[in-house]
């Protein structure tokens, strides 16, 4: 089995279960690490307008990160990773780095979940997309998508073609800005995740896509993999075909993490 980056608890306001819960699934699956990814608290607003349903409060952070570190010694023969998936907001970068800073990390998942304040992946708001061309949906996303990667604050770019999740696709030939996305990562030193929650939604489709895979193996970024886990029967969702994804793009490892270091394993 491969490792699972991306597991979210009861703590962000949208999904259910204890860290004890995961592990647990992960133990039955088989899985040789796990990692906990909660969404980082919504720094860039002021208190009073931050959502508890979308991340954990400021105040619950430093609990979240006690609580997945205690499992590491009991955790029965599975590497734990503490993680933190953590959104991209133009001008607050310095605010990032300090709440980053505070906690022992092993990695960061960077995401772009918002564009120009517009919460374009929840389907609270899917009357936003009646406001774009989609093809300049697609354009401003990945240009923010480049943004977060050139900050160097993460080590994994996470559900890095999430905008498509609704099945919205423009209608021109967007390759290009996957290999300007590529090119970012492999200067950026950022790893892509594979992530399997685009199964499970109007998408259909894992995210990044094939051809945004092939980019990223082309100029040598490496990949890991994270089912984006919001119960415990999430973990390790459709790995079978996530590992022919990787295959196909021509991997043949992932990768782990400790103190914001990478550990490669082998694809089976």
């Amino acid at each position: 089995m491969l490792p699972d980056l991306h597991v979210h608890t009861a703590r962000c306001g949208h999904a259910e279960g204890t860290p004890e819960d995961y592990l647990l699934r992960a133990h039955r699956l088989g899985l040789p690490c796990l990692g906990f990814a909660d969404h980082l608290p919504l720094y860039w607003l002021p208190l009073e307008e931050r959502d508890r349903s979308l991340a954990m409060p400021e105040e619950e952070l430093a609990a979240y990160a006690e609580e997945v570190l205690s499992l590491k010694g009991r955790a029965g023969g599975i590497s734990v990773a503490l993680g933190v998936e953590a959104d991209y907001i133009p001008g607050f970068e310095e605010r990032l780095r300090a709440l980053l800073a505070a906690h022992p990390f092993d990695y960061v998942l960077g995401a772009v979940h918002f564009i120009d304040g517009w919460g374009f992946d929840n389907p609270a708001y899917l009357d936003g997309y009646s406001a774009w061309r989609l093809d300049d949906l697609y354009a401003r996303y990945f240009e923010l998508v480049v943004q977060a990667v050139r900050t160097g604050l993460f080590d994994v770019l996470a559900h890095p073609d999430l905008v498509k999740k609704f099945g919205y696709r423009p209608g021109s030939d967007v390759r290009g800005l996957y290999e300007e996305v590529a090119r970012a990562m492999a200067g950026g030193g950022i790893c892509v995740e594979v992530n399997t929650a685009g199964l499970r939604v109007p998408a259909q489709e894992i995210y990044p896509s094939l051809e945004f895979l092939e980019a990223c193996r082309r100029y040598g970024v490496p990949a890991a993999l994270g089912s984006d886990a919001h119960r415990p029967g999430h973990v390790a969702w459709e790995w079978p075909l996530a590992r022919e994804w990787l295959l196909a793009a021509g991997y043949r490892q992932v990768v782990f993490f400790e103190e914001r270091k990478p550990r490669f394993l082998a694809i089976p």
